[in-house]
Order: C-alpha cells, then sequence, then structure tokens
C-alpha cells in the first residue's frame, strides 16, 4: 500500500490529489486546489505554494509525490511562472524526504485516458471512473489526480519489469 501525492502545479492555482495505491487497485483519498491568484505578489504566491505543499504532505504523510513537468504553453513567461510554482512545491516535498518524480502532461494523458491528446474533459471523466467518485472533481484537482494515477501506473510497471523488491529516492533497487 503507498499514498502518492499528484501535484497540479500553475502560479495562480495549484491542484492537489491524493490517492492509496492498493496493488493494482486506486483508492481516492483527498484532492483540492490551492487557490494562489490573490496574493499581491509572485513571491508570495509561491510561498503559499510550499506552505500549502508542505501541510498537505504533514497531515496525510504521502510516500511519494508526482508532479507534472513544465510546457511551453502560452509563452516563455508562463512556462517561468509554472517552474517557479513547480519549484515550490518540489522543495516541500524534498524538505519532507519523501521522493518526487515528474510526468510530462502527454504521459499523464496517455496513461490515464490512452491517449495523449485526451482534453480536460476526458481526463477528468477518466479520473472518476478509474477511483470511482460519485462526480468529476474540480478541473484542476482532477489533473492532480490524474498525475498520481500515472505515478501508480508507471513506477508499479517499471518495478515489475525489473523484478526489483523496492526503489529508493526514485531509483529501483
Amino acid at each position: 500500500m503507498a499514498l502518492i501525492l499528484g501535484i497540479d502545479p500553475g502560479s495562480r492555482k495549484t491542484g492537489f490529489g491524493l490517492i492509496n495505491q492498493h496493488g493494482t487497485r486506486m483508492e481516492y483519498v483527498s484532492s483540492g486546489v490551492i487557490r494562489v491568484h490573490k496574493e499581491p505578489t509572485l513571491a508570495d504566491r509561491l510561498d503559499l505554494i510550499y506552505t500549502s505543499v508542505s501541510e498537505i504532505i504533514e497531515q496525510f504523510s504521502p510516500a511519494c509525490m508526482a508532479i507534472e513537468q513544465v510546457f511551453m504553453g502560452r509563452g516563455p513567461d508562463s512556462a517561468l511562472k509554472l517552474g517557479q510554482a513547480r519549484g515550490a512545491a518540489i522543495i516541500a516535498g524534498t524538505q519532507a524526504r519523501i521522493d518526487v518524480y515528474e510526468y510530462a502532461a502527454r504521459k499523464v494523458k496517455q496513461s490515464v485516458a490512452g491517449n495523449g491528446n485526451a482534453d480536460k474533459d476526458q481526463i477528468g471523466y477518466m479520473v472518476k471512473s478509474i477511483l470511482k467518485l460519485p462526480g468529476v472533481p474540480q478541473e484542476d484537482a482532477a489533473d492532480a489526480l490524474a498525475i498520481a494515477l500515472c505515478h501508480a501506473y508507471n513506477h508499479t510497471g517499471l518495478v515489475n519489469i525489473a523484478g526489483a523488491t523496492h526503489s529508493r529516492r526514485g531509483r529501483v533497487l
């Protein structure tokens, strides 16, 4: 059994999702959105992301954290802000001494929906179906849950392929 924290970083909204992995069965634990858009400066937003993710880690004690990699969306300024939000969340994980894994958005979509070009609605629907939720989670929370599911599917597969008995700090042993 492993508790996995998924993070969908953003400079305005950062989604988080926690799932429990029991072998091949996934169980929903919690999810939500850290809203930072009302903070007056970027530094304040990054501090709120770091503090909030740290509190989530302290409250739930996940075994690891999976986070989405930076992509070039609207432009270089957006990518830089996204990278900074990712950095704040990653530091919260490393300071808590949990393993942090990174996944490209396309890999997450492929793992959860079977299509690397899946849209937000498809991801939300698949997260709802896989975790047997009564409704589709908020968009950023659904993305974070999808990232956690992607890690569960891919990490378990790599460990099984390698014949390993465990992993440490992202390395299969």
